[in-house]
């Protein structure tokens, strides 16, 4: 018997990084604003007030279908649509139906081509706020008029797991172009997910799980709506429906909140204050021209480069620690890994900012405690604890070097005097080295790191310290 396929297709809000909201000159940064602030005649949807598009949303959303492999039409526009919500304070929502700016595209998972259908663009409606045991909500209109790109893929992703990486590949993408913080705490990015089951030529419903906030609520719900649908197969209806569900991430399970609209039911028309919009061939080239390099290029450049292709891939999830790399003079393996591992940690551990951290720490002094390490003048675990000193203080590591008396020993001569000391004292286990049982060298490099404080330079340690027991 054929097994169930899940089908699953999502629906992105991305809210864009303008200083400006769509169709008005309020100021688009709504984060930590006293309620109703940044509002206008327009976006508070006065009689008489007109819009005005807003040129550098468009181009953002053209430059986001590029990257994406979209057509870009030569006309698209605006249209009108219809539906009440208290914190839509005309009653319907600019956005595009038949014309959006962008058509087709892809994203690719794993070797997966999500296809999309399109990307378009739309304002935003306000937030609604609710009152621990307070019979009334509360309107804030700052986000009213805010410019959302809406990103559909078609319905090409089968797993939960899968909705959950395009959702990360897509915020990667966001960041690189810089169109978007897409920081999905603060709702710059939410997720409509679209699911059904599929057995036997018999579909389920169509479940649509509006407004999800984090990646792991969307795989979280639509793992529960794939099990939620296909133990109900018996009971799935011969006609399909279209059933809008929330989801409680407190419970981890999914709840009906209406049977879904149809088109016809938000009642689209053109927006008549607003012109068609239309992007001129050689505009679409000069955005191209503009598109930064993206993550999966970055990452071949990378391992092109000579850096391992996990340190990579753990480099382009980060993009500000990938501008801090990309500033040293050579791109270099050693300088890779330590901003990958010790750099990240030292972000957590010490509580800062990473532009705090970039001020006290240029990438040029890493350069240059890396190339201490490199000349034998300090070891790895001093570099560890110059470094953890570097941040506190800011100063280069030399002098951090020289103030605390960090130099490794690489002097023959010294060296070769701490080894004889050491190795004469321990006749009985230079026999046993002599004997074969070599693992006793441990304890002679142990013996001599502890008499130098640690300062003994390992590599010229060793080839001294095997020569002198060979004798």
């Amino acid at each position: 018997m054929p097994e169930f396929k899940t089908i699953i297709g999502l629906e992105i809000h991305c809210q864009l990084k303008t200083k400006s909201k769509m169709f008005c000159s309020c100021n688009n940064n709504a984060e930590n604003a006293e309620p109703n602030t940044l509002v206008c005649p327009v976006c508070l949807a006065m009689p008489g007030t007109l819009p005005v598009t807003n040129q550098t949303a468009v181009e953002m959303t053209v430059m986001t279908g590029l990257a994406f492999g979209c057509q870009i039409p030569v006309e698209s526009k605006f249209d009108r649509k219809h539906y009440f919500y208290p914190d839509l304070p005309k009653g319907y929502q600019i956005s595009q139906y038949d014309q959006p700016l962008c058509k087709g595209g892809s994203v690719e998972i794993n070797d997966h081509i999500i296809r999309l259908n399109r990307i378009h663009l739309e304002e935003d409606a306000g937030k609604l706020t609710h009152p621990v045991g307070k019979d009334h909500s509360l309107v804030d209109l700052n986000r009213a008029g805010t410019p959302l790109m809406e990103i559909v893929s078609e319905p090409d992703i089968t797993t939960p797991a899968e909705a959950r990486q395009f959702m990360e590949e897509l915020q990667l993408a966001l960041r690189y172009l810089g169109v978007s913080d897409a920081d999905m705490e603060k709702g710059h990015l939410r997720c409509d997910a679209n699911i059904s089951i599929q057995k036997n030529g018999k579909s389920s419903p169509i479940v649509e799980i509006k407004n999800l906030n984090s990646f792991k609520f969307v795989e979280q719900a639509l793992a529960f709506e794939e099990k939620r649908l296909t133990a109900d197969f018996a009971n799935w209806p011969e006609n399909r429906l279209k059933i809008t569900r929330g989801f409680d991430s407190n419970k981890g399970i999914t709840f009906e909140q209406r049977r879904k609209e149809e088109a016809a039911d938000y009642r689209y028309f053109p927006e008549p204050d607003l012109p068609p919009i239309q992007i001129s061939e050689s505009r679409i080239s000069e955005i191209k021209k503009e598109i930064k390099e993206l993550p999966k290029q970055k990452h071949q450049r990378y391992v092109d480069a000579g850096i391992r292709p996990d340190i990579a891939e753990k480099l382009i999830r980060q993009p500000q620690l990938v501008e801090y790399l990309e500033s040293a003079a050579e791109l270099k393996h050693d300088i890779a890994l330590f901003v990958s591992e010790e750099v990240s940690r030292a972000l957590v551990e010490n509580k800062i900012s990473f532009a705090d951290y970039q001020k006290r720490v240029p990438i040029s002094k890493i350069a240059d405690l890396l190339n201490l390490v490199g000349e034998g003048i300090i070891s790895k675990t001093s570099a560890k604890e110059i470094f953890a000193e570097m941040i506190m203080t800011g100063e280069a590591p030399a002098g951090i070097i020289k103030k605390q008396g960090l130099e490794q020993v690489s002097d023959c001569s010294e060296l070769e005097s701490t080894i004889n000391r050491v190795v004469d004292e321990n006749p009985d286990l230079v026999e046993k080295y002599r004997a074969g049982k070599t693992q006793v060298i441990g304890f002679f490099v142990g013996k001599i790191m502890q008499t130098t404080k640690g300062k003994a330079n390992p590599q010229v340690l060793n080839r001294l310290l095997t020569q002198r027991l060979s004798k």
